[in-house]
């Protein structure tokens, strides 16, 4: 039994919703692949906050037709289509594709889009090699960290070194007086 108009426009509006969230899509050739590994493919896309969607192609064109952003997917749309819609961490999602190919070696990446343009797969594999979101966190963490703590000791020096040359000072007159004294 084929889906009523009902369920497809309900479809068509469930794509767009996802869509106004998202940053990148990609299309994959997803033939071949089982119910089993449709599941591990979305459980491991969630943690970085990406949607896998099935749908067939004319449905999601309807869902772009009109979105300026989104229009060079119509060049990706052929053959049995799996959309990976990536909300948050673009660099996670594509490594954590990358991942799954890797074991199943069953489907095949076709291209992306992002900002409205089309990105074949060596533009897609280079956005997967950048540093996670957390990654990058962590390295302006590290950045901001290292100038604070060389701050604190340049500013925590300068007492320091007063307090040293003061003392030298004094030691010196004191070395001065013992040698006045023994004359």
């Amino acid at each position: 039994m084929g889906r009523t108009l009902k369920d497809k426009q309900a479809m068509v509006a469930e794509i767009k919703e996802t869509l106004s969230q998202a940053q990148l899509i990609l299309a994959i050739d997803y033939q071949g692949l089982t119910v089993a590994e449709i599941t591990d493919l979305r459980r491991r896309l969630r943690p970085s906050g990406t949607v896998c969607k099935i749908s067939k192609n004319t449905l999601m064109g309807i869902a772009i037709d009109g979105q300026a952003n989104w229009q060079p997917m119509n060049e990706l749309l052929k053959g049995p289509s799996a959309f990976l819609l990536v909300k948050e961490d673009i660099s996670g999602a594509i490594k954590a594709y990358q991942e799954f190919q890797k074991v199943s070696k069953k489907t095949e990446l076709r291209g992306g889009v992002m900002e409205g343009r089309l990105l074949k797969e060596a533009d897609v594999k280079a956005l997967g090699d950048l540093p996670s979101k957390e990654q990058l966190i962590a390295q302006i963490a590290g950045a901001i960290n290292g100038v604070a703590t060389a701050l604190a000791v340049s500013i925590n020096e300068v007492p320091a070194s007063l307090g040293r040359a003061l003392k030298a000072v004094a030691d010196k007159e004191d070395g001065s007086a013992e040698t006045d004294v023994a004359a």
